[in-house]
């Protein structure tokens, strides 16, 4: 029988590969939109390495990551925990959410006024149109795809890093709104035909829209739940 020092390194023996870190990491995340996790979820590292096949350092340096960006609290003797909001910090992250995506957008616009190649938004809304009956994860990887697309042609390093710690996840998460994806659909081509134009003025404007449309279903929902 091997000796502790002979044996060979299991996955969570091993020093965390930061691209594993990653997968975890994305995955929490995606997994909130499509209800694969939810606010108040605990997370047990265990379980999260056999999900991800990683090992349990990655997974603990995924949760570092996200409880830096406040996606996940931790909680004494139950560990991490899928945040949850409360209403006014909802409509406090959709407030800032909303001047965000709309510079988001008058960025993208910007960059195609000056003559950016804007194929891959056309292909991107191409995609949000072919995903519009999908799973929800197939929806989700469209829906992923065009800020993705937005993002690449506004060049905003800034704007990208902003975009990750919002807690947009978390509200989607909160709030199953039946209407959302129909919703999305309708206010993401409203934004790509702005970009496309170059128009930025109203692609800012668009952008700012969805988020003020977002708020109001969920006002909407709390009030018919309350």
């Amino acid at each position: 029988m091997p000796t502790r020092k002979d044996a060979t390194p299991t996955p969570s023996d091993a020093s965390s590969d930061p691209s594993t870190a990653e997968t975890v990491f994305h995955g929490i995340v995606n997994g909130l939109e499509t209800g694969q996790f939810v606010p108040g979820q605990r997370l047990v590292e265990t379980d999260l390495a056999a999900q991800f096949g990683v090992g349990r350092n990655s997974v603990r340096e995924a949760l570092q990551h996200l409880a830096a960006d406040g996606v996940i609290d931790t909680v004494r003797h139950k560990g991490a925990v899928v945040r949850s909001l409360s209403l006014q910090e909802t409509l406090d992250v959709l407030d800032v959410a909303e001047r965000m995506t709309g510079l988001l957008a008058r960025n993208a616009a910007r960059a195609v006024k000056n003559g950016n190649p804007a194929k891959a938004l056309s292909q991107a809304l191409e995609r949000l149109a072919a995903a519009a009956s999908s799973s929800s994860e197939g929806f989700a990887q469209a829906r992923r795809h065009f800020y993705r697309v937005l993002l690449d042609l506004g060049g905003s390093k800034e704007l990208r890093r902003l975009l990750r710690v919002i807690h947009m996840p978390i509200v989607h998460a909160q709030y199953r709104l039946g209407s959302l994806r129909e919703m999305r659909l309708r206010d993401y081509d409203t934004i790509g035909r702005a970009v496309l134009r170059g128009n930025e003025a109203k692609a800012d404007e668009a952008g700012a829209a969805h988020v003020r449309h977002v708020r109001t279903e969920i006002l909407k929902k709390v009030g018919e739940e309350g």
